[in-house]
C-alpha cells in the first residue's frame, strides 16, 4: 500500500479510532465531544489532500488501489469531501443541542463510525466490501435515530427501516453471487469491465434489477418511503446527516454502476418508472402538509426520486450535481429549521399569496428562454433539448408573479427579475458542472423523453390546481395527505413480519 492508499484509507482509521476512544473514556462529556470534533477535523483535512491528489493524478491513484480491492474516482473524492464535511457540521451542532442529554456518549460512537463506514462504502471496489459498509451505515445508524428511546414513533421508523435494509442487504448478496458467476471475481471493477467489453448477459441483467431493487429500499423510494418520514422524531442533527449524506448514497452507486445500466434495458425502465411515480407523488404529497421538518422529510424523497429519474435517462453529471446540491440544501435547511418555521410564521401573518394566471402559463416559456439562452453562451449543449423542457417545467414556478392586488407593479417586477437570475443562475451551474473532470460518461436515452416530459408536466399542471382551485382538490387532498396510505399498509406488513411493541401509540399506529 502507497502513500496515496494511505492518505485515502486515513479518514476511516481515524473515525474508528475514534469510536472505540470515546467509548471506553471516563469524564466529562465535553472532552468526548472535543476528542470527536477535532478528530472529525483532521479526518476532513486528509480528505481533502487525498482528492487533490485524485483529482490530479486520477489513474495513478486507481492503480494503486485496485490491488488491495478498494477504488477512488474524482467524483467519489468530491462525496468524500462533503460527508465528511457534513460530519464536521453535525458534530459541533450536536455538541450544543444534545447538551444536558443522556447516551451522548453512544451517540458520539454511533455519529463516528457512520462517518467511516460511509468513507469505506466510496472506495469500496469489492462485493463484499460494499455491502459491510452499507450496512455498517445503518446499523450505527439506529443507534442515533433510536436516540430517544421513549419515543416509539422513533422506534417503530428504526424498525421498519431495519427491515428494509435487511432485505436489501439480502438483495446486494444475491447480486454480488449472480455478479461472481458472471466474471469470476468479486471485483466491482472487474464486472463493469467485463460488461463495457463484452455486453450483458442474463445474469448481469438479474445483478442490475437486483441492484436496483435495493437502492429502492435503502433510498426510501415508494412504497417503502415511511419510516424517512416518520424519523422526524429523532433529534434533528441526525435528520440533517441522514437527509443530507446517506440517504443519497444510493445515487452515487447509481453512477458507479452506470455502465452495468447502460446494458440493461429493463432495469433502466424499472428505476425510470419508481422514480417518476416517487417524484410526483411526494411533491404532491409536500403541497398538503404543514409541518416544517415533515415538509424537508417529503422533500427529501421527491428529490431523491427526480435523481434516480436522471440516473435512469443516463444523465449521470447532472444526478452528480443533484446529489451535491441537495446535501448541502438539505444540512442547511435542517440545522436551520427554526429559522424556517419563523419565517413561515411571519408568511402566515401576511396571509396566502395568490399568483396571477398568466405567470402560470408564460413562467415555462420564460425559463425555457432562460435556459436555451445560458447554453448559448456554451459551444456544445451539455444535455438534450428535451431535458431542458424538462427543467424549464422544474424551475417554472420561481417565476410565478404575484396577482396585481397583492403587490405594486414595480414589486411584481423586481420578483420576476430574481426569478430569472436565479434560473440563469442555476443553468449555467449545471453547464458549468458538466466541465469538470469527475469521470462521469453520460448516456441520454432519449426513448424516455416523453413519458419524462409528460410526467412533469402533469405534476406542473397540479401545482397551478392547487394554486387555481384548491376548493375543487378537496377529495384528492385527503388521499394525497394520507399519502394514498401507502405506509400504513407497508407498516402492516413489517409488524406481521417482525412483531414489536413499544407501547400505545405503536399499538395505535397498527
Amino acid at each position: 500500500m502507497d502513500a496515496v492508499s494511505l492518505i485515502v484509507c486515513a479518514p476511516i482509521a481515524i473515525m474508528l479510532l475514534t469510536a472505540i476512544t470515546v467509548n471506553n473514556m471516563r469524564g466529562e462529556m465535553a472532552q468526548r465531544w472535543k476528542l470527536c470534533n477535532e478528530a472529525a477535523g483532521l479526518a476532513l483535512l486528509f480528505t481533502l489532500f487525498s482528492g487533490l491528489l485524485v483529482m490530479t493524478q486520477p489513474s495513478a491513484s486507481l492503480e494503486s488501489f485496485t490491488e488491495i480491492g478498494l477504488s477512488v474516482s474524482p467524483l467519489q473524492a468530491v462525496i468524500a469531501v462533503l460527508v465528511q464535511g457534513l460530519g464536521v457540521v453535525v458534530g459541533c451542532f450536536s455538541c450544543r443541542y444534545l447538551e444536558g442529554e443522556q447516551r451522548q456518549a453512544r451517540y458520539i460512537v454511533a455519529l463516528s463510525m457512520v462517518l467511516a463506514c460511509v468513507q469505506l462504502l466510496l472506495i469500496a471496489d469489492h462485493w463484499l466490501t460494499l455491502i459491510l459498509a452499507w450496512s455498517g451505515v445503518g446499523v450505527f445508524l439506529k443507534n442515533m435515530l433510536c436516540f430517544y428511546e421513549e419515543r416509539p414513533f422513533a422506534l417503530l421508523a428504526s424498525h421498519k427501516k431495519t427491515v428494509a435494509d435487511l432485505m436489501a442487504d439480502g438483495l446486494l448478496l444475491l447480486a454480488a453471487l449472480f455478479a461472481w458467476v458472471s466474471v469470476g471475481s468479486g471485483s466491482i471493477s472487474a464486472l463493469l469491465a467485463d460488461v463495457s467489453v463484452h455486453g450483458s448477459t442474463q445474469l448481469t441483467n438479474v445483478c442490475a434489477v437486483l441492484l436496483v431493487a435495493a437502492v429502492v429500499l435503502r433510498t426510501a423510494l415508494l412504497p417503502v418511503h415511511g419510516w424517512l418520514i416518520q424519523v422526524m422524531e429523532a433529534p434533528t442533527p441526525v435528520s440533517a446527516l441522514l437527509h443530507a449524506g446517506v440517504v443519497n448514497l444510493s445515487g452515487y452507486l447509481l453512477i458507479r454502476f452506470s455502465p452495468l445500466f447502460a446494458h440493461s434495458a429493463f432495469a433502466n425502465s424499472l428505476l425510470l418508472g419508481i422514480g417518476l411515480v416517487t417524484c410526483v407523488f411526494a411533491a404532491l404529497v409536500m403541497f398538503t402538509r404543514i409541518s416544517i421538518k415533515v415538509r424537508l422529510a417529503w422533500s427529501t424523497v421527491a428529490q431523491m426520486g427526480f435523481m434516480i429519474v436522471e440516473c435512469a435517462l443516463g444523465l449521470y453529471t447532472f444526478a452528480a450535481l443533484h446529489l451535491i446540491g441537495h446535501s448541502i440544501y438539505k444540512a442547511y435547511a435542517f440545522l436551520s429549521a427554526a429559522e424556517i418555521v419563523s419565517d413561515t410564521r411571519v408568511a402566515q401573518i401576511a396571509g396566502r399569496q395568490t399568483f396571477s394566471v398568466l405567470s402560470f402559463c408564460l413562467a415555462p416559456l420564460l425559463a425555457l428562454a432562460i435556459v436555451f439562452g445560458s447554453q448559448a453562451l456554451f459551444s456544445v449543449p451539455p444535455w438534450p433539448i428535451w431535458w431542458s423542457l424538462v427543467l424549464a417545467l422544474a424551475w417554472a414556478p420561481v417565476l410565478w408573479w404575484s396577482h396585481a392586488s397583492d403587490q405594486s407593479l414595480s414589486l411584481r417586477w423586481q420578483g420576476l427579475l430574481s426569478g430569472s437570475v436565479l434560473t440563469a443562475i442555476l443553468t449555467l451551474v449545471s453547464v458549468g458542472f458538466h466541465h469538470l473532470p469527475l469521470g462521469t460518461v453520460d448516456q441520454p436515452r432519449g426513448e424516455y423523453a416523453f413519458v419524462v416530459v409528460l410526467a412533469m408536466g402533469a405534476l406542473y399542471l397540479f401545482s397551478v390546481l392547487i394554486q387555481v382551485v384548491p376548493q375543487r382538490l378537496h377529495i384528492l387532498h385527503r388521499w394525497i395527505y394520507a399519502g394514498l396510505y401507502l405506509d400504513a399498509f407497508y407498516t402492516r406488513c413489517v409488524l406481521r413480519f417482525w412483531p414489536v411493541s413499544w407501547g400505545r401509540s405503536t399499538h395505535a399506529y397498527r
